[in-house]
């Protein structure tokens, strides 16, 4: 079969061929009805556009490159997938890599992704310090926005749930449902995220009193790490476990259940994204939901938006909501 040209789909729509090629490629505005016939003839004949040559003719490949810290953490395939199909909008591809955490790897994959020539970068850094250089580097070869972790100011646009508030309102949620000694487990290293909401969680934590005892243990960001501080922390008896994120509170739901305490009556836990998992836990999980499909808006508006001339950084910190659940419940108290 014979392949279908942009001079079929010009002979079938009624357009010229620099009509069809503008309509196609959305390089100029088009009136709709112009724009409307031009891809009713596309679809009808199966025209598909040769991608390599338009890549050959403009120098541009429609693909941006999007390396993640770990796939296999659950927030962040929600996350893909609201970015795919923000950037599919746009008319652009992603090709996606893994790093395992690791800053060396996550500098290996950016330099791939620059060796396929993708248009643009979108990363959630490894490590807030040890991604900089790499981060930097390829910033100033395509555009690049980190999305939900940073590498301190200036180094790129980049945007966030805002960490600090999120804290905030699990802290004030937890006084309010009278818990007066909380304790902290968290990530240990200095991810942006990690380091934000131990911060955060530091500076509230005092409001609770000298009752309060002030422990904090830090891991990773594992179901494993959240069982395992549990019998860290779980000798001080405190009344309330606040998690830097779901996976880590979900593990600390298991040990408690295994070490026979309430939860809510005797002890309240609370996460930190809404991954799917935290209203599946037992009990259900409170924790901060990050608003991911804002997430994903803002990134590709950074990405594609940058005023001509533009050297500023750009900083966007998005509002996150608090969903009380079961495991902080005041009436079970």
């Amino acid at each position: 079969m014979a392949e279908v040209t942009l001079k079929d789909v010009a002979r079938a729509s009624g357009c010229s061929v620099a009509t069809v090629s503008r309509v196609l490629a959305g390089t100029r505005p088009v009136g709709a009805e112009t724009a409307r016939t031009v891809r009713e003839a596309a679809a009808r004949l199966g025209y598909r556009p040769n991608q390599v040559a338009r890549a050959l003719r403009s120098r541009s490949t429609g693909t941006v490159g999007l390396v993640l810290p770990q796939i296999t953490n659950p927030f962040f395939p929600s996350l893909v997938r609201e970015l795919e199909h923000a950037l599919h909008a746009e008319g652009r591809a992603v090709l996606l890599a893994d790093c395992d955490d690791d800053p060396l790897t996550e500098a290996a994959r950016i330099g791939a992704l620059l060796d396929r020539q993708v248009d643009a970068l979108l990363l959630i850094p490894a490590d807030e310090h040890h991604s900089r250089d790499a981060v930097l580097e390829a910033a100033a070869r395509v555009p690049l926005v980190l999305l939900d972790r940073g590498c301190g100011p200036g180094v790129a646009d980049s945007v966030a749930v805002d960490n600090a508030a999120g804290t905030a309102l699990v802290l004030e949620h937890l006084a309010a449902t009278g818990r007066r000694r909380p304790c902290f487990i968290g990530a240990a290293g200095t991810a942006s995220t990690a380091v934000e909401r131990r911060v955060a969680y530091e500076t509230g934590a005092a409001a609770f009193g000298p009752q309060a005892p002030g422990r904090t243990e830090l891991g990773d960001f594992s179901v494993a790490w959240g069982r395992a501080a549990v019998d860290r922390l779980w000798p001080a008896r405190p009344d309330a476990v606040v998690c830097a994120n779901d996976l880590i509170a979900v593990g600390a739901l298991q040990r408690l259940r295994q070490l026979g305490a309430d939860v809510p009556g005797e002890v309240a836990v609370t996460g930190f994204d809404d991954i799917p998992l935290a209203g599946l836990a037992d009990p259900a999980l409170t924790t901060v939901r990050q608003p991911v499909p804002e997430l994903a808006a803002e990134a590709t508006r950074l990405l594609t938006h940058r005023p001509a001339g533009s050297a500023s950084r750009r900083t966007v910190r998005l509002t996150p909501e608090l969903v009380v659940r079961a495991s902080s419940a005041e009436g079970s108290r």
